[in-house]
């Protein structure tokens, strides 16, 4: 599909990984970080790639420690913070782990070294940051859907962006194939550990 890069564009991707995750499972895949990389390298020039997720500190065993670890090794940079616990009005134990603040801050200190901002999130929040990036003479693509029900990407944040990726127009080129477990040695396997999150800090989203 046609991605709106010119070929020497300064490009960065900056992963909402929460809201992409979500994003994803909606529309019934799952993301393979290796072919993503490789998709958008070959969009302009990838200055770095980032990747934004809260951590639950105090589990003897983090499901999603194999993928920020596997990432941090290959090719994206990492930004991670401990999330926050707290009992709402109702008694019940709640987890907060926004990471909107230090995507923003990130976009913001790279834009002048940028030509194109792609932005894996649909949270409406980042209409502002998008048209403030915008106003620095820099594009700014946002990569999310509408074909999920309800539709993930915030009507704003999409009618404010240069370009909308959808991101089931481009799931063939970077999904993940799932071989028998018994033998598959893949990076879907060594990520595999998403599949038992969606009770646990990718509910962040949210």
């Amino acid at each position: 599909m046609p991605f709106n890069f010119y070929p020497n564009e300064r490009t960065a991707l900056f992963i909402d990984g929460a809201n992409l995750y979500a994003a994803a499972r909606a529309l019934g895949f799952d993301i393979d970080y290796k072919r993503l990389l490789a998709l958008f390298s070959k969009q302009g020039r990838l200055v770095r790639a980032f990747y934004y997720t809260a951590l639950i500190d105090d589990q003897e065993y983090s499901p999603i420690r194999p993928l920020v670890d596997w990432l941090d090794y290959n090719g994206y940079t990492m930004v991670t913070k401990p999330t926050k616990e707290f009992t709402d009005s109702s008694g019940r134990r709640k987890i907060k782990g926004n990471m909107d603040i230090e995507l923003a801050t990130d976009v913001m200190e790279m834009a002048e070294r940028l030509d194109h901002v792609v932005l894996f999130s649909g949270d409406g929040d980042f209409r502002c940051l998008v048209e403030a990036t915008q106003r620095k003479g820099v594009r700014v693509s946002v990569v999310s859907t509408v074909r999920s029900s309800p539709p993930m990407v915030a009507d704003e944040l999409r009618r404010q962006a240069d370009n909308f990726i959808e991101l089931q127009d481009i799931a063939n080129e970077i999904s993940r194939a799932h071989p028998p477990r018994d033998t598959g040695e893949d990076l879907g396997q060594e990520v595999d550990m998403a599949e038992d999150e969606d009770e646990a800090a990718y509910d962040l989203a949210t």
